[in-house]
């Protein structure tokens, strides 16, 4: 996620280290550099040009402080107008003051709006709301399948109502606009949501592939219906300006109120999340950060400039951590690893896992900032074989019981077994258990007062968790 615009942007703040003062010549190197740096990463150019002079008029009448380096200063100056561009405050939701809340989604097709209602679902659901969804796209023969196959992965409700298929053509395809057909459905489905005591709509409407004035009057049609309470535009952030170009074209149609950003997990350069809250007036609300239901989190604009500028984003790790991971579990561990029992290969395994629901290696590293201690992480995220955990798991799933409680009874006929079981080598098998026995002997060093202070800094830390995944 913005890997791009963060490496050049960084980059561009190098020309200012080792500087003694901010002055005219400085200033104007650094923001030509910054200036490349947006437009190369799809910024919009009126975006770009604007971001540059409020930058510069602050740079050029900034106080000089001894706290601060010429480049410590650029880089406070760059997030502030940053932030500002992409929305000072975190959005609200809007909720309906009589339920159902009705929430309209709309984009191009293949921007991943199906998906997107599905992941908005389930992140109301976490929120002890009652969503239902329905689809309203009676264009595309797989579209309501496919909401139908998303609702049921999420456990939530979907309102199925049956087309007019006298509206259809003999090849299958509508014989004429299917507004009549989309009304409907849209009408039933409100009503079947407060028969159900569901508080939210979520209505996944047809998609397009590109303006198109008669879908674009059929989504007003469904506006004047429903009275939506969102109209949240989903955008793929990988389309850069395209996708900065769709957004101004449905806000001007529809008066949109925000946005979501799919794809953020993919080679987005970022350009299209810094521009659509300047083009369109309208907040970014939600991210869409890979294929899974739980993939999608809201957007603080605070948090994403500071992956941005490198500064990691450690309030979203933490809010991860304390969501998906077993609390009670952790702090088992963290007592018995502490304990002269050390721990079992089995407790290794559950710690593993425990880890995998925070997602990737790759994407836990790059929440850490890229400075500091942590300096040279973020780098060393690409060479990470995320195959390796589950060769790990792999092995140890592989071993009895008995094996799992007990490592030192696992002799070379056990290794042998162990590894033709999980397709692996002897080796990699005398690889992990040597790596537990020295991570046991640590720890037992640990709990026996060789590191008193930093034990209680550790099961301080996130239940125990971030010890172990170190």
């Amino acid at each position: 996620m913005f890997e791009n615009l963060s490496e050049k942007l960084q980059r561009s703040f190098k020309t200012l280290r080792g500087q003694g003062t901010l002055t005219d010549e400085n200033i104007n190197e650094a923001l030509r550099e910054i200036r490349i740096a947006l437009l190369e990463s799809d910024v919009n150019l009126d975006v770009a040009r604007d971001l540059i002079e409020k930058i510069r008029a602050k740079s050029l009448g900034a106080t000089v402080t001894t706290a601060l380096s010429p480049a410590e200063q650029i880089v406070k100056i760059v997030r502030d107008e940053l932030i500002e561009t992409l929305g000072r405050d975190t959005a609200r939701f809007k909720f309906a003051s009589q339920p159902p809340t009705v929430i309209l989604m709309a984009g191009l097709q293949g921007s991943g709006k199906t998906t997107s209602s599905g992941k908005l679902a389930a992140w109301l659901q976490k929120g002890g709301h009652r969503p239902m969804l329905v689809s309203v796209d009676v264009y595309r023969p797989a579209a309501r399948e496919q909401l139908k196959v998303v609702a049921a992965s999420i456990k939530a409700k979907l309102y199925d109502g049956q087309l007019d298929l006298s509206s259809f053509g003999a090849a299958g395809g509508p014989a004429s606009p299917g507004t009549p057909d989309v009304l409907r459905l849209a009408k039933e489905a409100r009503r079947e949501a407060t028969n159900s005591a569901c508080d939210i709509l979520i209505v996944d409407t047809a998609g397009r592939l590109g303006i198109d004035e008669a879908l674009m009057a059929e989504m007003a049609q469904l506006k004047a219906l429903l009275s939506p309470s969102e109209i949240l535009f989903v955008a793929d952030a990988m389309t850069g300006q395209d996708a900065v170009n769709s957004a101004k074209a449905f806000n001007d149609h529809l008066q949109i109120t925000g946005a979501i950003l799919t794809k953020m997990d993919g080679d987005s350069r970022g350009g299209a999340a810094l521009s659509i809250r300047q083009i369109t007036g309208q907040p970014i609300k939600f991210l869409g950060t890979g294929e899974k239901p739980d993939a999608f989190e809201a957007f603080h604009p605070d948090r994403i400039v500071s992956r941005i500028l490198g500064m990691g984003d450690i309030a979203t790790l933490l809010e991860r951590a304390d969501e998906k991971l077993d609390k009670s579990k952790a702090e088992a561990f963290a007592k018995k690893a502490f304990s002269g029992e050390g721990f079992t290969l089995e407790d290794f395994r559950d710690q593993l896992r425990q880890i995998k629901k925070l997602g990737s290696m790759q994407s836990i590293l790059k929440m850490l900032p890229s400075v500091g201690p942590f300096a040279g992480m973020q780098q060393a995220a690409s060479s990470i074989d995320e195959k390796q955990f589950s060769r790990v798991e792999t092995i140890i799933d592989s071993m009895t019981n008995k094996e799992r409680r007990n490592s030192s009874i696992i002799n070379g006929s056990r290794r042998k077994r162990i590894a033709l079981g999980s397709g692996t080598t002897v080796q990699e098998v005398n690889n992990l258990l040597k790596q537990h026995a020295q991570m046991s002997k640590m720890f037992k060093t640990m709990g026996s007062g060789g590191g008193n202070k930093m034990q209680q800094r550790l099961m301080s830390q996130m239940g125990g968790n971030q010890r172990f995944g170190r």
